[in-house]
């Protein structure tokens, strides 16, 4: 049993930042990569950045434009998303996500390839 304990999401105006953390625990596993991923309302899940465990590889999506930067504590189990500059259109449910795939340079951007996922912390930016 694996819980993905997501915190740090909140209500904040336009230009304002947040830092998410979300840490891993319950049975033990090797963590190959641990991601982030949001949802907005009336649209699909996308892939946010995400950190493989050993090499400290990162991948970000388009629109973070170096907003946010992903990093991890692989002692505490735990990743960490700093999001700065915050815009409206960052408003959405972020998720909390681990994959066990074995990847130690490949960053994966696909749900498929995450097999745990947390509860979702809401961000809301507002105007």
């Amino acid at each position: 049993q694996v819980q993905l304990v997501e915190s740090g999401g909140g209500l904040v105006q336009a230009g304002g930042s947040l830092r998410l953390s979300c840490g891993a625990s319950g049975r033990s596993f090797t963590t190959s990569v641990m991601g982030w991923f949001r949802q907005a309302p009336g649209q699909e899940r996308e892939f946010v950045a995400a950190i493989t465990w050993v090499t400290s590889n990162t991948g970000y999506a388009d629109f973070v434009k170096g907003r946010f930067t992903i990093s991890r504590d692989n002692a505490k189990n735990t990743v960490y998303l700093q999001m700065t500059s915050l815009k409206p259109e960052d408003t959405a449910v972020y998720y909390c996500a681990v994959s066990d795939s074995g990847y130690h340079y490949y960053v994966p951007r696909g749900e498929t390839t995450y097999i745990y996922w947390g509860q979702g912390t809401q961000v809301t930016v507002s105007s």
